[in-house]
């Protein structure tokens, strides 16, 4: 064999090395890319105290069932969920900040978190007190790792997507203002005679109507303008305990839908303390919702129940 032909074949052999090289490369990453799915979607039941309430695996063994929190980005594990999951190992302690106060909590990195046939890894695993009743923890939008969040309260499913569903076209937009993590909506209050519009929190973990914030609670007199029903004590996720008067407002106003009679609570005597109003799930479950959060939209179609 010539000097010549032997440099084309080592340089075929060569380029095909290469070429198989950069194939067991490169395919595993495309490989990675393609196996997350445009959507998914899974079910979840809406428990007596109007909390989202999903069925979750973690680290493939512990089942756990977990409240979804559209204000809390994390996941977290009660003190007894805590003790179901068996394969969670807390290694850290850190200091963390709720409405009600200061608190320790124990932290886990690194777990899997699987819901039906849908998987995620590396998930960090806070600890806490509370959470809504019948759940073991609660899991915020970050933790599906989509864009846009579907929850449909018809057919009771929550679905993720990559990109906006057809149907938000026969839904009312509602702009949104992503605050930190916090996503805020402009609603309307009616009170005596006047139309008040405020910011409010999305908050499914808040099984009530609306939590107003104290100064808007003093600004606006409402606890001399509503008819007030009776005084309960609200506990955050730490155990915090607050009194809360509770009352009924007589129309509230979100986007084009008007909804009478909404039970509406506020801090008595306590300025400062709540800072962020919110709308809770005993409204949201009123509607079919659909979140594009970094669009900033909140779209919502109106059930009639």
């Amino acid at each position: 064999m010539s000097s010549i032909h032997k440099i084309k074949l080592s340089w075929v052999l060569f380029s095909f090395c290469i070429s198989v090289l950069l194939l067991v490369i490169t395919e595993p990453i495309v490989l990675a890319q393609a196996s997350r799915p445009e959507s998914v979607s899974f079910p979840f039941t809406l428990t007596s105290q109007n909390n989202i309430a999903i069925r979750t695996v973690l680290n493939g063994s512990d089942a756990m069932t977990l409240m979804l929190h559209t204000a809390a980005s994390d996941l977290t594990l009660t003190e007894e969920g805590a003790k179901k999951a068996k394969s969670v190992q807390f290694s850290e302690k850190h200091r963390v900040q709720s409405w009600g106060g200061a608190s320790d909590s124990r932290y886990s990195k690194g777990n899997q978190l699987q819901i039906g046939g849908w998987m995620r890894s590396g998930v960090g695993i806070w600890e806490d007190t509370n959470s809504g009743r019948e759940t073991d923890g609660k899991m915020g939008l970050d933790c599906f790792q989509y864009d846009i969040i579907e929850i449909d309260f018809d057919r009771l499913r929550i679905s993720a997507y990559d990109r906006l569903p057809e149907k938000v076209l026969r839904y009312d937009r509602v702009p949104v203002t992503n605050d930190n993590g916090n996503l805020m909506v402009q609603g309307s209050c009616w009170m005596q005679g006047e139309m008040r519009s405020h910011s409010f929190l999305l908050h499914s973990g808040y099984s009530g109507g609306i939590l107003l914030d104290d100064a808007f609670a003093a600004k606006s007199g409402v606890e001399e303008k509503i008819k007030i029903l009776d005084e309960s004590t609200l506990m955050d996720s730490f155990g915090n305990a607050i009194k809360v008067k509770n009352g009924v407002l007589p129309l509230f106003v979100l986007g084009r839908t008007e909804l009478a009679d909404i039970r509406v609570g506020f801090f008595p005597g306590d300025i400062g303390r709540r800072k962020v109003s919110v709308v809770g799930c005993e409204i949201l479950k009123q509607f079919n919702i659909v979140l594009d959060i970094p669009k900033g939209d909140f779209y919502i179609a109106y059930r009639k129940v």
